[in-house]
């Protein structure tokens, strides 16, 4: 359940939990076209609270908001803005901010003509998003019978709110069949993304994620690129296969909401010792003091209320 606040930002107004409603026909609701992001905000080490990486996450949702030939009818700014108030009204000192672009109400059909365009932003409080325990010791992945959407069939660099109908079915299934999480393989049956993460292996010292082709190149994944090659880990973006990750000395999994979470296990096979490895916990704890605010070199990609 989502922990209720007080106050949620919609179409430039602050107002109560309660009446932030919508129409039944509301055009996003029936045919799925929307955008949204996922962004957390961090308690620092210095006691203030920190958005991480806002402005990438508000020029995403306006790229998605493009491809999805929507027109936010805020600034860029405005939409930041929003998201540091939000979080400062309801008094979060660490918070998961969702903003949703979305179509309204007025004619139906999948064409949504002149329907206005309106922006919610909502925030709450939210742990680890496949749980401490996972964080800790690693999780458990089934593949999926569902593969990744086709850059043909779908707009892959967009979250857009009816893309997630695959990964909802694909998390579903991997949950109802006792997994933690989906792997999820692009239409040629190489590795892809997870129902809601990116996804890494370490093999001989060697870190290897999915090139940004198919799949949602994630800002937590770019953060977790530019943190291991500044450490000096080797890293290339490739295709791979299934098999390639079973044989894999480490797996892990990034996202706004998962951060860094290591896999103990594919397919019901061990990953390397059944253990989180030295390469992935040591990029975790330097990503949690990254976002934290406690390395210099990185605190830009930090917004201070």
């Amino acid at each position: 359940m989502v922990e209720k606040v007080n106050k949620i930002w919609m179409d430039g107004e602050l107002i109560p939990w309660e009446e932030a409603k919508v129409h039944v026909l509301t055009h996003t609701l029936h045919y799925g076209l929307g955008v949204f992001e996922g962004i957390r905000c961090y308690v620092l080490s210095d006691g203030r609270s920190g958005i991480f990486r806002l402005k990438e996450h508000i020029d995403r949702l306006y790229d998605s908001a493009l491809i999805g030939e929507i027109e936010i009818p805020f600034s860029r700014e405005e939409i930041m803005e929003a998201c540091k108030e939000t979080v400062k009204v309801n008094g979060l000192k660490e918070a998961y901010i969702r903003p949703i672009v979305f179509i309204g109400e007025g004619a139906m059909g999948v064409h949504p003509q002149d329907n206005p365009i309106h922006v919610a932003i909502v925030t709450w409080r939210w742990g680890a998003y496949l749980g401490e325990d996972a964080l800790k010791r690693g999780t458990r992945i089934k593949t999926s019978s569902y593969i990744r959407h086709h850059v043909n069939a779908m707009m892959t660099k967009a979250k857009i709110c009816g893309n997630y109908v695959n990964s909802v079915l694909a998390k579903r299934e991997a949950m109802r069949l006792g997994y933690d999480e989906a792997l999820m393989l692009d239409t040629e049956g190489y590795v892809a993304e997870a129902s809601g993460e990116n996804i890494f292996m370490v093999k001989d010292g060697v870190i290897k994620t999915t090139p940004p082709t198919a799949i949602l190149a994630g800002i937590t994944r770019d953060s977790v690129i530019t943190i291991a090659r500044d450490k000096g880990y080797p890293l290339v973006e490739e295709k791979f296969t299934r098999d390639e990750l079973y044989t894999a000395d480490e797996v892990f999994f990034t996202g706004t909401a998962a951060e860094v979470t290591p896999i103990r296990e594919i397919d019901d096979r061990k990953i390397g010792a059944g253990v989180p490895g030295p390469v992935t916990r040591d990029i975790q704890e330097t990503y949690f003091r990254v976002v934290r605010g406690e390395v210099e070199e990185y605190r830009h990609w930090i917004t201070y209320l």
